[in-house]
């Protein structure tokens, strides 16, 4: 994820601003790391430079291998 996108980007639940804790980063891009959101307290974890802005029950959702395709 580019750096230069925090000007952009806001949480999806409350629409609050999002401040970035970076783990790892090559050049202005963040490859793994965190947005949090003071609003509502809300994370989102970077991993491999993704940003995962989705809500938190649908994130749940999908970690448990509810959310694919299955390619029918």
């Amino acid at each position: 994820m580019r750096q230069d996108l925090m000007d952009i980007l806001a949480c999806p639940m409350c629409k609050g601003p999002l401040t970035l804790t970076i783990v790892a980063a090559e050049a202005d891009e963040v490859l793994t790391g965190d947005l949090t959101c003071a609003a509502c307290n809300e994370l989102y974890p970077i991993e491999d430079g993704i940003p995962n802005l989705l809500p938190p029950a649908m994130r749940a959702s999908m970690a448990a291998g509810g959310g694919g395709h299955s390619g029918h």
